[in-house]
């Protein structure tokens, strides 16, 4: 701050302040709290209001639909507004617009002399059941509308006669909305925040496995670290497992991997162009490494998919080789995730590692070779301490970047693979419409990859004003 203020002065330096202020503000600390607030709300379609409010609304169409199919319980649908010329009891009553729309069941016959006419099919109807299940912890006992809140136990009998059950429709309609207004009134009044999103992460799952897999399931590598940590476990004779943990640690796991090979590749790059070539070839070698980064990032992972496609240029010329008779799968190996996360995220690993290998005196090399120093020698006590910062915010940068990956391994795996984080938390945003329980995995994804950076950073014993020297 001393020299800031010495070498810009008070207004410039006051006018940095207030933007990186703003900037965390706008880019860090907003999102985040947003983040958190979501996480800690619980959905709406979860409370028990909810699951009351959307009982009465299923039980009202129930009436609706049922009015619409007349009131003989023992005749088949008349036609009117909505139905279908000829259309069966045995028919599927599905809403439309204007009115019902009444469809073939599979699986039912036309009636007959023997079979009297039935009411047809309709969801509506299904669902409109006081003894409805009310969402809860899945390792709880199992709760229900009725015995929970002391309401009557009604439900529609498909085989009542229909006045009988448009009654009955209407009883439930009726009943559970007077339930749903008393529960909003009590949840409004309720501490608005829970932990419970952050538990579905924890959650374990059943996993179906046939008992004579069961050995041999039990017996793989994988499934045996997994018990020993915790994530995979047996009660009553059943597996378990805890498979959103399951995917963040294998994610995390695999976002390591590609951090160290990215090193392993780029380590050896950055000293030839920063310290064992020639200034006026080394710009030649930096070029080969920044022009390629020209191209949209999407553009270059689509490019790796005709690369490792079945008909793509590797398997064409092992086939044209005739080392390969069928094409390799390689869209199946989670080994072709890294590489692709490396090629797209190299040069994140190599500018610091390069930036920092610069400002090297060659004369401790030379000094160095001079007392015999053999070349890992070299590296070890004199190139790797200097290029530390370098190489922790190469590391730091490559992991957060893997850890965050969405479109490598979405693209490059094409769903052949276990999916990554990334697309789990995806998946829960807007393919399963759960925000609450996605901000919940986003939030607590962020927290612990922020707490491996620091464990890397204490074990590294690099501390943030290190990282100057490797811009």
């Amino acid at each position: 701050m001393t020299g800031m203020l010495r070498g810009y002065g008070v207004g410039l330096t006051a006018l940095f302040l207030v933007a990186a202020l703003a900037w965390a503000l706008v880019l860090i600390i907003l999102p985040q709290l947003t983040m958190l607030e979501r996480a800690v709300t619980q959905p709406k379609r979860a409370l028990d209001s909810s699951i009351a409010m959307q009982m009465s609304r299923d039980a009202r169409s129930c009436a609706a639909l049922l009015a619409m199919q007349g009131t003989k319980p023992d005749a088949a649908p008349t036609a009117g507004p909505g139905a279908i010329s000829g259309a069966t009891s045995s028919d599927l009553a599905v809403p439309a617009i204007g009115g019902m729309l009444s469809v073939p069941a599979i699986g039912t016959t036309a009636p007959t002399a023997s079979t009297p006419p039935v009411r047809p099919y309709i969801l509506q109807c299904d669902r409109a059941d006081t003894h409805w299940r009310l969402r809860r912890d899945d390792e709880a006992p199992p709760v229900y509308l009725d015995t929970e809140y002391g309401i009557e136990t009604l439900r529609v009998d498909a085989t009542a006669p229909l006045p009988a059950q448009i009654d009955m429709a209407r009883q439930i309609s009726a009943l559970t909305q007077a339930l749903a207004t008393r529960l909003q009134a009590q949840e409004a009044r309720a501490f608005p925040y829970t932990m419970d999103n952050f538990q579905a992460l924890a959650a374990p799952r059943l996993i179906p496995i046939p008992p004579d897999r069961q050995q041999a399931e039990d017996a793989r590598l994988s499934n045996r670290l997994m018990t020993l940590i915790g994530l995979r476990f047996e009660r009553d004779g059943q597996t378990y497992e805890r498979l959103a943990l399951v995917t963040l640690t294998r994610t995390l796991w695999f976002a390591m991997l590609a951090t160290a090979l990215a090193l392993l590749l780029c380590y050896p790059i950055a000293y030839k162009v920063a310290l064992a070539t020639p200034p006026d070839k080394a710009v030649w070698l930096f070029l080969g490494l920044v022009i390629p980064y020209a191209i949209v990032e999407l553009m270059r992972i689509y490019a790796w998919t005709t690369i490792i496609d079945n008909q793509g240029l590797i398997n064409g010329l092992l086939r044209a080789a005739h080392l390969v008779s069928e094409p390799i799968q390689f869209n199946r190996f989670p080994g072709t995730v890294f590489v692709v996360i490396v090629y797209t995220y190299v040069l994140f690993m190599v500018f610091p590692i390069y930036n920092v290998m610069t400002t090297l005196d060659r004369n401790q090399i030379d000094a160095a070779r001079d007392l015999g120093a053999s070349p890992l020698r070299l590296h070890w006590r004199v190139i790797a301490p200097h290029a530390k910062p370098g190489i922790a915010v190469g590391c730091i940068a490559t992991f957060m970047l893997s850890a965050g990956a969405f479109s490598v391994p979405r693209i490059i795996s094409r769903g052949l693979q276990a999916e990554w984080f990334s697309q789990t938390i995806y998946n829960k945003f807007f393919e399963s419409a759960n925000a609450n329980v996605g901000a919940a995995y986003s939030f607590g994804y962020t927290l612990i990859c922020v707490l491996l950076v620091a464990l890397f950073m204490w074990l590294m014993r690099t501390r943030l004003k290190d990282f100057a020297r490797a811009q």
